[in-house]
């Protein structure tokens, strides 16, 4: 069976930001929100300047290798920002987050670092489909190998939960976690930044997400509740749904949002 996407994007400077440092991208091939970090300006290049490298893969042609394909695209946009924080040094603390999915026929290869995040409703179900890079998770996860232990405390629980220790800034060993997925009919994908996903409860993404059949409007009621619930960050969606191919007339122009947007020609 041939496959295709339905998309939708937007992205929110937020309630209490004075520039959008996160950029979103949505076409008929590929998906990808990044959430750009490192003070004014720094996020905003980090996050477009690897959306703008990775939109070359929405292409009209099939790949061999999803994963393959994606995971050097990924290592490519980390090489740009490698190379503008060598021509600016004011932003030698720029990095983001990247979540991504390329799609060929059924197969979709998943791309992730940070904690941005990837969400499917299937079948009336609602699965987080990323990890958290957040140092929180990272000692769950070694308390978890360790045979169990003590709760963490839930004040440095929650102070560590915005500590990243995974995430692209042009140094080495950048390396995303990368899956191969089968796309059915029916499903519905969305990524986002944790300006939503922070504010915004699983129930509540659930929620809007059966709601909502229109992607667009899916996308901006989400958007419109982490402002209602105080906005304390940007705010960026992305939603694939995935139809029969013959039930796709067109397809439209990609969306680019957020900085990226600023950039994008």
């Amino acid at each position: 069976m041939n496959v295709a996407i339905r998309y939708a994007a937007g992205s929110d400077i937020g309630c209490n930001r004075e520039n959008n440092e996160d950029s979103g991208y949505a076409g008929a091939r590929l998906i990808a929100v990044a959430d750009g970090m490192g003070g004014y300006a720094g996020g905003e290049v980090a996050s477009s300047t690897v959306i703008g490298s990775l939109r070359s893969l929405d292409a009209d042609a099939p790949y061999d290798d999803l994963e393959e394909t994606l995971g050097r695209a990924v290592a490519e946009a980390n090489e740009k920002l490698r190379i503008v924080r060598e021509e600016r040094p004011d932003l030698s603390r720029m990095g983001t987050t990247l979540t991504a999915m390329l799609w060929t026929g059924t197969a979709v290869a998943l791309a992730h670092i940070g904690d941005s995040r990837g969400y499917l409703l299937r079948d009336g179900e609602l699965f987080q489909i990323t990890q958290d890079h957040t140092m929180d998770e990272l000692l769950k996860q070694e308390a978890e190998q360790a045979g169990g232990g003590p709760a963490p405390d839930p004040a440095e629980a929650s102070r560590l939960s915005h500590v990243l220790y995974r995430v692209l800034d042009g140094r080495e060993d950048r390396e995303p976690d990368l899956r191969l997925r089968e796309g059915r009919p029916g499903d519905r994908y969305l990524l986002c930044s944790d300006g939503l996903s922070g504010v915004v409860d699983a129930q509540t993404i659930y929620e809007v997400l059966v709601a909502e059949a229109d992607p667009q409007r899916a996308v901006e009621r989400l958007i419109g509740l982490a402002r209602d619930g105080g906005g304390p960050d940007n705010i960026t969606g992305v939603i694939a749904d995935v139809v029969e191919a013959e039930q796709l007339t067109e397809s439209g122009p990609p969306l680019v949002v957020g900085a990226a947007a600023q950039t994008h020609t």
